[in-house]
């Protein structure tokens, strides 16, 4: 990691650092690590609780945000949650899960990172790749 890129977590990291006794027991990596996969995870079900594609888009990894097929990273999620958030208690699970956020276990090695959520945060694993000076969610 190249002392830009420390300074930058650091700085970004100071202003994350969750207060006494929020780590998960079992958790691994700083506790400024542990706190921006914890803020990136928790942006991302709030994006999704709004409806905003945009939002949700902002804490991907750069090939999901990609255009496809002519429609932007964001259409494509505002479409996906307009259809998601219609279904019965997807809201009331998206909760839940904001919810289990601040007590799971996360898992950082490197520039890898994980949280252990009761459900996925997309399709599989609630993986986190450090990326843009930040955590970024990986398909």
């Amino acid at each position: 990691m190249t002392l830009r890129r420390i300074i930058a977590a650091l700085a970004c990291a100071a202003t994350l650092i969750p207060p006494a006794g929020t780590l998960a027991a079992g958790s691994v990596g700083t506790p400024e690590q542990i706190a921006w996969v914890r803020r990136a995870a928790s942006n991302f079900v709030a994006a999704e609780l709004s409806g905003n594609g945009a939002g949700a888009c902002a804490i991907l990894n750069a090939p999901l945000r990609v255009t496809q097929h002519h429609r932007t990273c964001a259409q494509r999620w505002n479409t996906k949650l307009s259809m998601l958030l219609r279904e019965p208690h997807s809201r009331a699970h998206l909760r839940r899960l904001q919810r289990a956020i601040s007590s799971a276990t996360v898992i950082v090695h490197d520039y890898i990172a994980s949280i252990n959520l009761p459900t996925p945060l997309m399709h599989g694993p609630n993986r986190f790749l450090w990326t843009e000076n930040c955590w970024m969610l990986e398909g």
